[in-house]
């Protein structure tokens, strides 16, 4: 039986996790494979994972990265190379930011701590304007309730900043302050002339993509021991490090997203919260039921709010009928959930939807199966 073989991403995850590209010899498994040249007998000497072999090539042009799919095993194992789907730059590009990536609540964290420091005042001026600015691109509770206000955070969170770049909707490319990722690049600009360039520091544990993760609520994380008031350059260089951890992050999950056959998209939305930042996570998936011959979107999201605890949801609509599942941690929260449901079944009958499910379960959901949940095993 032929294996499927998992995103590139994944792959790319999965050598950068264990320091190789290795996979296991099994039929069917994809492995990455590069040229080291040509023995005395005329043999194409390979790299295949982490073994060296010599291979009898039907044709002698290989580029200088690729992968290849195991046919078959035995004394001469027979494999196939398969067709590129990303360029080496992309794989390059992808392994070195999945070390360096990091959530945003550790960014969060040092913020919310230096609106409560006199330290903030001792920033270079165009320091605390792009500050201002990265604020500015923060979204509000009350802004995600609103269709177009949850559409528009979704359109401003990073993901899709190159995309309005080169081809803005209005004609006009919308001011980069306005976009999550555009305030961090200006931040990050503006960081590295006041600070001395740091090489990104080892990570024991490299997470893989967020569509290789799924859904996961971040809750807030207790405000860092900042540096002395006078020591603005221990304060700018933690700042630097935080905001390279949050590009990495978007990156990788463009790069990710960039990979996906299916159409799907996970979107970290950074919230002004109350008395602190918070951290939305949305997953959008356009599907088909092959069952029910139907196709409709899958909206899922994740949310750690300090009065309520780790939220998690999942909107099925095949219109116009909407599937509704909740999950929370809290008992006291499902309890808090349960009684929004009657005013919340009113409001979707007036819409014309018919609700075919409304639930909410303590406790959160399962991993979902898959080769992202598979691949969260492998340890370095």
């Amino acid at each position: 039986m032929n294996i499927p073989p998992i995103s590139l991403a994944a792959l790319t995850w999965a050598g950068a996790a264990s320091g190789t590209t290795a996979q296991s010899w099994r039929i069917g498994a994809v492995l990455a494979a590069r040229p080291l040249g040509v023995n005395p007998q005329g043999l194409l000497v390979l790299q295949v994972g982490a073994l060296t072999v010599e291979a009898d090539v039907a044709h002698s042009q290989l580029p200088a990265q690729f992968q290849v799919r195991v046919l078959s095993l035995g004394a001469q194992p027979l494999l196939e190379v398969l067709a590129q789907t990303a360029e080496p730059t992309f794989q390059r590009m992808l392994r070195e930011r999945l070390p360096q990536q990091s959530g945003y609540a550790p960014l969060l964290a040092t913020l919310s701590a230096l609106a409560q420091r006199p330290a903030l005042r001792q920033l270079p001026a165009d320091v605390r304007t792009a500050l201002a600015v990265l604020e500015q691109a923060l979204r509000t509770p009350a802004e995600i309730t609103r269709g177009d206000g949850l559409r528009e955070a979704i359109h401003r969170s990073g993901l899709f900043f190159e995309s309005d770049l080169l081809g803005p909707h209005s004609g006009q490319p919308a001011p980069a302050g306005d976009d999550w990722k555009g305030a961090l690049l200006r931040l990050a600009s503006l960081l590295h002339q006041h600070t001395a360039a740091a090489p990104p520091s080892a990570r024991g544990d490299i997470a893989p993509p967020l569509l290789q993760r799924g859904l996961q609520a971040q809750a807030r994380l207790p405000l860092p021991a900042l540096p002395a008031d006078d020591d603005v350059a221990a304060l700018l260089d933690r700042l630097h490090g935080d905001i390279k951890a949050a590009l990495a992050r978007i990156e990788v999950a463009q790069l990710d997203a960039s990979t996906q056959q299916a159409s799907a998209w996970l979107v970290e939305i950074p919230l002004l919260g109350k008395d602190g930042y918070d951290v939305l996570q949305i997953k959008l998936e356009y599907g088909t039921d092959v069952l029910a011959g139907s196709h409709g979107w899958t909206l899922g999201f994740a949310l750690d709010l300090p009065p309520l605890g780790p939220v998690q949801g999942e909107l099925q609509l095949r219109e116009p009928r909407l599937s509704v599942r909740l999950w929370a941690e809290r008992i006291e929260t499902t309890q808090r959930l349960e009684r929004q449901f009657t005013p919340l079944r009113q409001r979707l009958a007036a819409c014309g939807i018919l609700l075919d499910q409304l639930s909410c379960q303590v406790g959160m959901p399962p991993t979902p199966d898959g080769s992202g949940a598979l691949l969260l095993k492998a340890t370095a």
